[in-house]
């Protein structure tokens, strides 16, 4: 993968790690991807279109099976910020992330 971003990668969107992730990866499309992460077919398409973010498991899933380290996943899919943190409400954990520029 490239080692310096250029503007139109800092931008967020997801299709580009999508795409990305399919080329390393070297399967067909969206469905297939899905198959090799091991989630629905239905989680790609809600990602692709803007409708689900990638969540930390997720992002976690496609480290695993692409080998991509998941800072650069981060970057590849223009999300710049710089702290996670993991909190649980109501018994459920839900990941929170804090901009801390």
């Amino acid at each position: 993968m490239a080692e310096t971003y250029d503007d139109e990668v800092l931008n967020y969107d997801p299709n580009r790690l999508i795409d990305a992730l399919i080329a390393k990866m070297n399967v067909r499309n969206d469905a297939s991807l899905a198959r090799e992460i091991g989630v629905p077919r239905e989680v790609i398409s809600k990602v692709r279109h803007g409708t689900r973010p990638i969540g930390s498991s997720l992002l976690l899933k496609m480290h695993e099976a692409s080998d991509i380290s998941i800072a650069e996943l981060r970057q590849l899919m223009g999300d710049r910020r710089k702290l996670w943190r993991i909190s649980s409400e109501g018994g459920k954990p839900s990941s929170e992330v804090v901009d801390v520029q």
